[in-house]
């Protein structure tokens, strides 16, 4: 009898007809110069991508999907048929029959530049073999954009029929419509804002002089020794309250205590709220550089579509897109107001905007948590749009 008849089987993850599988992430290098808006460039760097879906003959269904602060170029799928893994971060989106219907659409994700996850960043390897730590040059949403233009002049792809974000994704997919007008149809810009506040600027700031306070930052230069963990920890403990909402914190915790009757009288963890915190900020040192993180909440600061133009006005009309723009009544981070900002201008300036204000819970998290709803509102915009300017092509080959 063969000896594997009696090897206990590898589970397998059950197959999901809604989901993109195992995918793989890609790699490029561009062995040419990515001019900075900060004057200076980047010799060369590599971008890390995913695609989900075919890219059709004409090269029409092309979808660009942004992803946030803490996200990367993985976004839907595994990597390995492992039960236990974990799926992309916007996997409830992307996939046969999903949001992002991958049936109908060639939807590409990248790491951005200055990230972590695969594409250039200041832990990448400079020419003389040493990482770059703070010798990385400081990067723009603008920046990141032109980055992704040059992965698409490599994956061929002109036009793209949408550029889509929530957060930093929202940002980059409007900084397309401005800065390369031409090469985007649609916009889809949820939960952000067309200029970074005070407010979003402060808790930027405050997650930054964490890393800095901590022994182990050493100016950037701890790549050959301990990270500043405990730095990186609390900047994410902070950025993660301004996801949620008052509401979703009190839902999911009150005053729960964690694994205990009574109050402790010490300085341990007493309530499930510390707890969770806690465990959020060493999840997230397990997969992201500290200076990364720098990098990518300076771009966030920096952040203001008018920067270059005399106003947002100028800027928004050089944009040719549609614009679908979403935004939550608990999200207080990017807030009503700030969507709104954007949405009278381009009513005033005469561009084709649709405005949806959704009532949820959950604060800036919202428009990964309301799925359904988001699959409705998302989903329709993009299914009729494409149903649309789809017929005029096939009426033209009936005859």
């Amino acid at each position: 009898m063969n000896l594997r008849q009696w090897l206990p089987r590898r589970p397998v993850r059950r197959y999901d007809p809604h989901s993109v599988g195992v995918v793989r992430r890609e790699f490029v290098q561009f062995n040419r110069p990515l001019p900075l808006a900060s004057g200076g460039s980047l010799p060369m760097f590599t971008l890390a991508y995913e695609t989900y879906g075919r890219l059709n003959a004409e090269r029409s269904n092309a979808i660009l999907i942004c992803h946030a602060l803490s996200g990367d170029s993985h976004v839907a799928g595994y990597y390995t048929d492992d039960p236990e893994e974990k799926p992309g971060w916007w996997d409830e989106a992307v996939g046969p029959g999903k949001m992002f219907d991958t049936d109908r659409y060639f939807v590409i994700c990248s790491n951005v530049i200055g990230g972590c996850r695969g594409s250039t960043g200041p832990s990448s390897l400079a020419t003389d073999g040493k990482p770059y730590a703070l010798r990385f040059p400081v990067v723009t949403i603008a920046d990141m954009v032109r980055a992704q233009t040059f992965l698409l002049d490599h994956l061929g792809i002109e036009t793209l029929f949408a550029v889509a974000g929530g957060s930093m994704g929202g940002m980059q997919a409007l900084q397309w419509s401005v800065d390369h007008p031409g090469r985007v149809k649609h916009v889809l810009f949820i939960a952000s804002t067309p200029r970074s506040s005070a407010q979003n600027i402060a808790f930027n700031e405050i997650g930054r002089q964490a890393i800095y306070a901590d022994p182990q930052w050493r100016h950037g230069n701890y790549y050959d020794g301990d990270y500043p963990d405990a730095g990186l920890a609390v900047a994410r403990m902070i950025g993660h309250i301004t996801y949620m909402s008052e509401y979703s914190l009190e839902q999911k915790f009150g005053r729960r205590l964690q694994n205990r009757s009574t109050l402790g009288y010490h300085f341990d963890v007493d309530f499930a709220v510390e707890s969770y915190l806690h465990h959020q900020g060493v999840k997230f040192t397990e997969r992201f550089d500290p200076n990364s993180y720098l990098y990518i909440t300076k771009a966030l600061d920096y952040y203001d579509v008018a920067h270059g133009h005399e106003s947002i006005e100028a800027a928004l009309r050089r944009s040719q897109a549609q614009f679908l723009v979403v935004s939550f009544t608990s999200d207080w981070l990017y807030t009503d107001a700030q969507a709104r900002e954007l949405v009278e201008v381009l009513e005033t300036i005469g561009r084709p905007v649709r405005y949806e204000r959704i009532t949820a819970y959950f604060g800036h998290d919202s428009f990964l948590v309301e799925v359904e709803t988001m699959t409705q509102v998302i989903g329709g915009y993009l299914r009729s749009q494409w149903e649309r300017e789809a017929l005029p092509i096939s009426l033209s080959v009936s005859n």
